[in-house]
């Protein structure tokens, strides 16, 4: 399998996405510091609850109405403005110790992150067209937002030794400008205009109506949320579990974290192999009924050493990587190339919506039951889902289906190379839901 390394346009946007990254990590470090600088240790914590709060809801409401301002213009050009605007957001942020300055500042960066993050994820597929290179790249990505998550404390305590904390909104900046020079130096393939001759909300909602419209989308979306129901566990209640079993949070959360991002990184590179041979569906339904597995071992365990809590968080960033990692190839295949970006961003608010209720239940449950409790009612509750979803995305699954269009004209464009047979041009080609296939079952007979 070629690496999509060797694809220069890949390394300078996975370069753009690793600075992103950092840039990303770096700031939620400083909205930490600066709302215990603003709050004291009394109102820190729901300070940062109110920036993270304002997170969730720019990434949920505002992805779908982001990409389709976007639509009309140039993908370099569309993703070097949104780079260019989180710098300069960033800048006053370090300057000013007023809470609703700082909250407003980050509403506004969080807005233009969820214009960028769909954006990026739906250009990849066109500049590594090759299926089996693009699950490699899907591969790289997962491990670069896993390896973020554990190397970004890590990068801002070691900047905290000679800088201010306020001063890692430059750093942060700096990341920002990294990103959007890769992006500058990378060449974008040609892009397919989008119709844009239909009413706004028509537009706005295009990608979440093909998303919801198509059975194995709304597949990917009922695993995304189970692995959510039991991974907010892992990332809400693991520096509790830290603390209040193992006896030191600040020492045990990044040895923890440390062992899931190894699991993580493990479980995407082991994905293309296993997206050829069992495909995206069994190998995402494997990952959440892992993760669930796991969960159920990690809660029935006494008194687990620290070797048995390194194998069990091992386990849980593998089973995190088999469901994330494959579900852009889900996507791609699942669209048109102008309406990739929509539903890129139909994904991106969708997911993040399941991890706005799962954040607040994993915490609830560790509160009203007991952490081990906890983990356990969540993972029943991953299987649950998982059953679901297998329901909801059938077995049998292809992406050519046999169908026909009566209504068509014999000279529309649309069948000049489908081989139409009969008086009701009956065809067969990749079947997703466009203008001409307006549901899954229009045409088939």
């Amino acid at each position: 399998m070629t690496s999509p390394l060797a694809n220069p346009s890949f390394r300078w946007l996975f370069s753009a996405q690793i600075s992103s990254l950092v840039g990303v990590g770096l700031l939620t470090v400083a909205l930490s510091l600066a709302a215990y600088r603003i709050g004291g240790a009394q109102a820190a914590g729901q300070l940062l609850g109110l920036l993270l709060a304002l997170k969730m809801v720019a990434y949920v409401g505002l992805a779908p109405l982001a990409e389709m301002l976007l639509a009309g213009l140039s993908r370099k050009a569309a993703l070097v403005s949104l780079d260019l605007g989180r710098m300069l957001l960033l800048v006053p942020m370090a300057f000013t110790s007023n809470l609703w300055h700082i909250a407003g500042l980050s509403f506004v960066f969080f807005a233009l992150s969820a214009g960028f993050t769909p954006l990026y994820q739906a250009v990849i597929p066109d500049v590594v067209p090759e299926e089996d290179v693009y699950a490699r790249a899907l591969s790289w990505s997962r491990i670069a937002y896993t390896l973020e998550a554990v190397l970004s404390p890590v990068i801002a305590g070691a900047l905290l030794t000679v800088v201010a904390g306020h001063a890692l909104f430059l750093v942060a900046a700096l990341a920002f400008a990294g990103s959007m020079a890769a992006v500058l130096m990378a060449r974008f393939p040609a892009q397919v205009a989008a119709t844009t001759d239909k009413p706004f909300w028509q537009r706005a909602s295009r990608g979440l109506v093909i998303y919801l419209r198509t059975p194995r989308l709304r597949g990917v979306f009922l695993l995304n949320l189970a692995l959510s129901l039991a991974m907010a566990w892992i990332l809400v209640n693991t520096v509790v579990y830290a603390g209040v079993r193992l006896g030191a949070s600040e020492t045990y959360l990044p040895v923890l974290m440390g062992f899931y991002g190894l699991g993580a990184a493990v479980g995407a590179g082991l994905v293309p192999r296993l997206v050829k041979s069992l495909a995206e569906r069994r190998t995402m339904s494997m990952g959440t009924f892992l993760f669930a597995a796991v969960g159920c071992v990690f809660a029935a365990l006494p008194a687990p050493t620290l070797a048995a809590l390194a194998v069990i968080w091992i386990g849980f960033g593998l089973a995190s990587s088999l469901v994330l990692t494959p579900g852009g190839l889900v996507l791609t295949r699942s669209a048109q190339k102008q309406d990739r970006a929509a539903v890129f961003a139909a994904q991106f608010s969708l997911s993040h919506a399941g991890w706005l209720v799962a954040y607040p239940l994993a915490g609830w449950m560790a509160v009203w039951l007991s952490l081990e409790t906890a983990m356990l009612v969540l993972s029943l509750m991953c299987v649950a889902t998982t059953f679901v979803a297998l329901r909801v995305w059938p077995a049998h699954d292809p992406l050519a289906r046999a169908h026909a269009h009566p209504e068509l004209p014999d000279d529309h464009p649309h069948l000049l190379d489908a081989r139409a047979s009969g008086p009701d041009h009956r065809h067969v080609h990749a079947y997703v839901i466009d203008d001409l296939h307006p549901s899954w079952s229009y045409g088939i007979t």
